[in-house]
């Protein structure tokens, strides 16, 4: 049986170059009403993780949510998914500094205002681990690290000579993105933590659009 997770796999093979014909059959058949065009996997981490808490099984309810691999992708992805391709409803969640690959590349779709209800960009004021960070507070984020068994290599990676003079906050966000996998793993980790009250408004507002 056919399933978001496949369509996911055959948008990024369409954007990458290969024929759409799948993606369009996996739309038409599942059926798919929104994509979430996100920069990478640890946001999908995050958002998923939201969703999940909240009880909500976004692939039931034919949302894609899916990683472009960065922001310069944004303008293939929304030709593909958007109003002159799949026709779905586009809304993502970004840094500030890549909100101007998102405004363009629903622009250039047809979008007249991308910012509107039913194409809606939420954009986080560093980027999402930022965001987590300090909803959590410094020392709940450590106590997490501690927890999942990463207090040594975050000890070691404190030491180093380019951390001084770093707030405790962009060292940690700065940890989080020095070995591959880490990112994802506290994206979940970060997010199920959260108090309810304390969700960063970015990912609380891009999960109730939907």
């Amino acid at each position: 049986m056919a399933d978001m997770g496949a369509f996911r796999e055959a948008v990024i093979a369409w954007a990458a170059g290969a024929p759409g014909d799948r993606a369009r059959e996996l739309a038409a058949r599942l059926p798919v009403r929104a994509a979430v065009l996100l920069e990478g996997p640890s946001d999908v981490a995050a958002v998923s993780a939201l969703a999940a808490r909240r009880g909500r099984n976004l692939a039931a309810e034919g949302v894609c949510v899916l990683s472009m691999g960065g922001a310069m992708s944004v303008g293939r992805f929304a030709r593909l998914l958007g109003p002159s391709g799949l026709g779905l409803r586009l809304t993502g969640l970004c840094d500030e500094a890549e909100r101007g690959y998102y405004d363009r590349g629903l622009e250039q779709v047809g979008a007249e205002e991308p910012n509107t209800a039913q194409q809606r960009i939420f954009v986080c004021a560093a980027d999402l681990e930022d965001e987590l960070i300090r909803a959590l507070g410094v020392t709940r984020v450590e106590e997490l690290v501690r927890a999942e068994g990463d207090l040594r290599p975050l000890q070691t990676f404190l030491r180093q000579p380019a951390q001084r003079g770093r707030t405790s906050q962009q060292q940690l966000r700065r940890f989080l993105s020095t070995k591959k996998g880490r990112k994802i793993h506290y994206g979940r980790v970060l997010t199920e933590a959260l108090d309810s009250d304390r969700i960063p408004a970015p990912l609380d507002g891009l999960l109730a659009s939907l």
